[in-house]
């Protein structure tokens, strides 16, 4: 298993992402990041909301709801009552995890034979 993904207590494979989101508590809207993804929660950065209060979270013209399980004075973790299985939001998420199974060494490769300086003149 690679450092980007490991196991949550839920049996999910997180996913290190970079998705901005609004995040809608009771009285305000505020911005943040979703930073950890995976199809039971998210951990968001950039907002806090207190712990056990519901919350919506709207990216891509949808709306996921949430409930916030930890808050720091930045950032939070909420869990998805129901898991991710569709939407804009799991989209990025499928997205994620493919873009993390390319092997780093291929994504500039080129099809030519690798030379430095002057191409030898015959």
């Amino acid at each position: 298993m690679d450092s980007f993904r490991t196991p949550t207590a839920r049996g999910h494979k997180r996913t290190a992402v970079a998705i901005d989101v609004t995040v809608n508590g009771v009285l305000n809207f505020v911005d943040g990041r979703i930073t950890d993804l995976s199809e039971g929660g998210a951990r968001i950065d950039g907002a806090t909301m207190p712990a056990r209060s519901r919350c919506e979270i709207h990216y891509g013209g949808q709306v996921t709801y949430a409930v916030v399980m930890w808050a720091e004075h930045d950032r939070m973790g909420v869990r998805f009552p129901y898991e991710l299985a569709h939407g804009p939001l799991h989209g990025a998420l499928c997205r994620a995890r493919t873009a993390s199974m390319v092997d780093p060494s291929h994504i500039f490769q080129s099809g030519r034979p690798a030379t430095f300086g002057r191409r030898g003149l015959s």
